[in-house]
């Protein structure tokens, strides 16, 4: 917008200047040639009044005429006289024209001409031819012709003074224009420029924006409705978030006190089929502690409590490797690292930015949706490497894997798909993984290991201090 309004604005001035600029230089232009041939053709018509008067004395000063005017201005003036030679005869001292239809029409019609070359503006020659006559006066005979070649080199230096200042100036002014409709365009999008950084931010999750309520009136009326807007969904929200975080609590308790009954009933049965009953009911009481835990870890991620913090990001790998190894060999599942950041050597003391305890439960999810869609016997790669200004963190692992429509859903709470979570998963652990991640500063993807299945989830962190990286 703001380069559409510099246009505009440099369009209209350069409109406005041309309406002023060019009509003044065209008519500066034409009375310079008009005063031009008329100068010339004063100079033409005294010397043919010298040479009409057909005495020594008159010849003697055309000739002195002709010469300091040759001088003055670099012309050439030529005379004839009509004689019995063809073409005329020469006048003493001063060359004589080639026969031409100008020299012929002056003698024989007593008619002027002026030949400036070309129409735009003229050429290198102004030639004037003017009959000289017996007497003063239109009835006089015709007994010569006068004609002068001025060079226009100086009228060509006058005519580009002319259009050259005015071109500059014409220039300056433009550029002049467009720095003023530079900061007149800037001025005048201010308010929209704040409203687009509001609703990027609340796009972002900052249920905090606003907007300054700057501009013209409607940009103001723009702005107190988006304000108002905002004001009323992060008053919703805040009170969402609280109910599911009281709730996800409250429910805690009896969830717990309810798999311990269930666990007292499993010990007292013998009856199989009173016991697999039980052994469901507990399964169910499991995952919607899962649940409940899930729902508590978003609320308190959304609500943005903690700051980020340096964290040496193999020492905290390795912790939760550590918890999750035992998990692993049960299935015969092996973990790898891989990368310069973690098979390096353990000196290596890089640190990335995220709040406390959100790294640890952003690899318990992922390590855990890792473990229960390998194979037994599978590979689990966890890879960490620089990458420009970012440390990319990479768990992959040898599962069947997801289809595009499956990767654009994944993030979604309460999604479960087949080949990810499975049947036991309770859908919010990517849903917990991106929420930590972006308040973190960070992004997380999805995409398809190396090899015949399984899928790579990867998460950009953000290092406590530049690194070089590729």
């Amino acid at each position: 917008m703001i380069r559409r309004l510099i246009v505009s604005y440099v369009l209209l001035v350069a409109v406005a200047l041309a309406a002023f600029t060019v009509p003044v230089a065209l008519t500066l232009t034409s009375q310079l040639r008009g005063d031009t041939d008329a100068s010339v053709r004063r100079e033409a018509t005294t010397m043919a009044l010298l040479l009409g008067a057909g005495d020594d004395a008159s010849r003697d000063a055309l000739v002195q005429m002709a010469g300091a005017y040759s001088v003055e201005t670099g012309s050439t003036v030529q005379a004839v006289a009509l004689g019995t030679g063809a073409g005329g005869d020469a006048v003493s001292g001063l060359p004589r024209p080639e026969p031409d239809a100008a020299v012929d029409r002056a003698l024989r019609e007593n008619t002027s001409t002026t030949d400036w070359g070309s129409a735009t503006p003229w050429g290198t020659e102004l030639v004037i031819t003017v009959p000289a006559r017996a007497q003063a006066g239109p009835g006089g005979d015709v007994v010569g012709a006068v004609r002068i070649i001025f060079p226009t080199d100086e009228l060509t230096d006058r005519f580009w003074t002319i259009w050259g200042f005015r071109a500059i100036l014409a220039v300056g002014v433009l550029v002049i224009a467009a720095g003023l409709g530079y900061l007149a365009a800037r001025w005048l999008t201010r308010p929209l420029r704040q409203l687009n950084a509001m609703a990027s931010r609340f796009s972002d999750g900052d249920l905090t924006a606003r907007s300054p309520v700057t501009g013209p009136h409607e940009t103001q009326t723009l702005a107190r409705t988006l304000n108002q807007g905002a004001e009323r969904l992060d008053t919703l929200i805040a009170a969402q978030r609280v109910f599911v975080a009281d709730a996800s609590h409250q429910l805690r308790t009896p969830l717990t006190a309810l798999r311990l009954s269930l666990d007292n009933i499993a010990d007292g049965v013998d009856d199989p089929y009173v016991t697999e009953d039980v052994e469901q009911a507990t399964a169910e009481v499991v995952r919607m502690s899962r649940l409940v835990n899930g729902l508590l870890v978003l609320a308190r991620a959304e609500a943005q409590a903690t700051v980020a913090e340096p964290l040496p990001l193999r020492d905290v790998l390795e912790e939760r490797l550590t918890v999750w190894q035992a998990a692993a060999d049960e299935r015969g599942v092996t973990i790898t690292l891989a990368g310069p950041l973690l098979a390096g050597p353990p000196d290596d003391r890089l640190e990335v930015l995220a709040s406390p305890g959100h790294l640890d439960q952003v690899l318990d999810n992922v390590l855990s949706n890792a473990l229960e869609v390998s194979p037994d016997g599978g590979r689990i790669t966890v890879r960490a490497e620089p990458h420009h200004d970012e440390v990319v963190l990479e768990i992959l692992d040898q599962g069947p894997g997801m289809s595009d429509a499956d990767k654009a859903r994944a993030f979604d709470r309460f999604w479960r798909g087949h080949g990810l979570t499975g049947r036991s998963g309770s859908g919010l652990g990517l849903a917990i993984v991106k929420q930590l991640v972006t308040d973190d500063g960070g992004a997380v993807t999805l995409r398809d290991a190396p090899g015949p299945g399984g899928l790579g989830v990867r998460i950009s962190l953000r290092p406590a201090s530049p690194r070089s990286g590729g």
